[in-house]
């Protein structure tokens, strides 16, 4: 497990925001248990496949989990099952992208069903996204 260096200034730049270790913990469990959506996305995005850019999978961030990472572009994707469009959690997940968004990253969000059912436009979308930063 990696540790986070703390930087000299007040702002924590790292690509893990000082998440504690339970949190890698978790990560770690979720990569192991992935949904169908999430190994679809991830065969087509790992290894630097996509626009020859590194992402991560059930990162760490703070005290959240992202689905997927990419740090050069601080870029978030999430995917979402049907339980996000539960209203209590539609509100859980609007909180955390603010939260993740006043740590500056962006945050893109894909149904799981478009991800299995059209890889091909989620993967433009995230290049779109690439190439804005």
């Amino acid at each position: 497990m990696k540790k986070d260096k703390k930087n000299d200034n007040q702002h924590d730049d790292s690509m893990w925001k000082g998440a504690p270790a339970e949190i890698f913990l978790r990560a770690k469990a979720l990569r192991d248990r992935m949904t169908t959506a999430e190994q679809i996305l991830w065969e087509a995005v790992k290894g630097n496949k996509l626009n020859g850019q590194k992402f991560r999978r059930q990162h760490p961030i703070g005290l959240y989990i992202v689905d997927f990472y990419n740090h050069k572009n601080k870029l978030v994707i999430e995917l979402d099952g049907g339980y996000h469009e539960n209203e209590e959690q539609k509100i859980k997940d609007l909180e955390r992208e603010k939260n993740l968004n006043f740590n500056g990253l962006k945050v893109i969000r894909f149904k799981n069903e478009l991800v299995i059912n059209n890889l091909s436009f989620v993967l433009e979308k995230i290049k779109e996204e690439l190439l804005i930063k």
